[in-house]
């Protein structure tokens, strides 16, 4: 490389000229070997990208397994609204809390299962925007509280309203448009459990019945058969422990987003601590919502990427939520043709993802325990049983759930422990004012 360069720049190093200056193609061949130099040293310019807390999330968000495997063209978890969700996150971190606000009342409208994270917007822009000045300890002045702020909010969101379900009410149609927004008679879980709670109240009932029947506590008659693993979207009712109703569910989200909500308001963090909520908010009506879908867990793990290049504790939490997260989707591809594809796909997204934060932090405590290791490497064997040992087995055909039934209960114990992580974190850190004073 650097004859070739000597060719094209030793006719220019050999003219003389009055002026005493070096051409541009020698200024030019110059800063090539000083490169080379700086490459041979060691200190690549690639590999100093490539470590860049920027370059790593636009490979986690760009990149993101579960977008890829799930498709970007789903009607409801695809790229468009994702990215529409991202950008408004954006905006409320560059303080452009209009924007934001309009740019989720469009995306509430293209799909009310942003509904979750609403409780997040409204406390924030509240907190953070109507209220214009805090106290010295971070607390509210409530003095400062800004009505025309509060009325110009107010208007965006009426006016995306208004765009959006105006025809319906035109129409006479709107009660249509919110019975079939919100499908109760669908049962508590999908025909392929989300992993979730509820996905280990209703194995906990299974093994509770089992053991009833062995035992002789319960009676063989009254025992619906197969009503929860059937794999039918329907309504049924749990055998041993209280059956669940919508309500029920309903009034388990909201206990468990209100600590966010409290710790927003009256432990305010900026927009991290709003991000940090969102994802909460998330993650909580994934664990108890109604008839929830296992893609929504991508609700969570796309925001949770940009905490994940912010804090070691952020990113060993994102690393836990997104491999068990991804890897319950793997049912989604059940042909086995995917069977390569998805298994590669992952592996790659996960070894970058370890391998990659594990650098940004290199000089912060290790990302895992010896406990959450053990428990992410129990994927492998749990994926060599179900799809290399489970359909050579007689159980195929008796219980040709059980697959599904082990991928949904291992994965709802990662992302519930990730869930209680993440709520530790947020519920011990220190408000801003504090942390800025200290």
């Amino acid at each position: 490389m650097a004859a070739l360069g000597v060719a094209t720049a030793i006719p220019q190093i050999l003219k003389c000229t009055e002026t005493g200056l070096l051409s541009p193609t020698v200024c030019q061949y110059h800063s090539g070997i000083m490169r080379c130099c700086k490459c041979i040293d060691g200190k690549k310019a690639g590999r100093e990208l490539t470590e860049k807390p920027k370059f790593i999330l636009s490979v986690l968000l760009l990149w993101n397994f579960g977008l890829l495997i799930v498709d970007h063209i789903h009607f409801q978890y695809n790229g468009f609204l994702s990215g529409l969700m991202l950008l408004s996150i954006a905006r409320l971190f560059q303080k452009r809390h209009m924007e934001g606000a309009f740019l989720f009342a469009v995306l509430l409208h293209f799909k009310h299962i942003y509904l979750y994270v609403a409780p997040a917007y409204g406390v924030y822009l509240l907190r953070s925007y109507c209220f214009t000045a805090n106290k010295p300890d971070g607390s509210i002045r409530w003095n400062s509280f800004s009505f025309l702020r509060l009325i110009s909010l107010g208007l965006i969101v009426f006016l995306v309203s208004a765009l959006s379900l105006g025809p319906f009410l035109a129409l006479n149609q709107l009660p249509q448009v919110f019975s079939r927004l919100f499908p109760f008679k669908r049962g508590l879980c999908h025909a392929y459990w989300a992993p979730n709670f509820w996905a280990l109240y209703s194995a906990l009932d299974k093994v509770l019945s089992v053991i009833g029947l062995e035992l002789k506590f319960l009676d063989p008659s009254k025992i619906p058969k197969a009503s929860m693993t059937s794999g039918l979207v329907q309504q049924f009712q749990h055998t041993v422990l209280p059956s669940v109703t919508p309500l029920a569910t309903l009034i388990c989200t909201l206990i468990a987003i209100l600590p966010s909500i409290f710790c927003l308001w009256f432990k305010p963090q900026g927009p991290r601590g709003f991000l940090r909520c969102l994802i909460l908010c998330a993650l909580s009506s994934f664990m108890f919502g109604w008839h929830v879908h296992e893609k929504a867990i991508l609700l969570a793990v796309l925001p949770m990427s940009l905490l994940s290049v912010g804090k070691a504790g952020d990113a060993s939490i994102f690393l836990i939520l997104t491999t068990t997260g991804h890897y319950s989707l793997f049912p989604l591809l059940f042909t086995a043709p995917e069977l390569p594809i998805k298994i590669l796909l992952m592996l790659l997204f996960t070894i970058y993802s370890i391998s990659s934060l594990k650098t940004l932090f290199r000089k912060e405590k290790p990302l895992f325990n010896w406990m959450e290791t053990f428990y992410l490497l129990g994927l492998g064997p749990l994926e060599v049983f179900c799809e290399f040992v489970f359909p050579f087995t007689s159980w195929k055909l008796k219980y040709p759930f059980i697959p599904l039934l082990l991928t949904s209960v291992y994965c709802a114990v990662g992302i519930t422990y990730a869930w209680f992580k993440l709520y530790v974190s947020v519920l011990t850190d220190p408000p801003v004012g504090k942390t800025k004073k200290q």
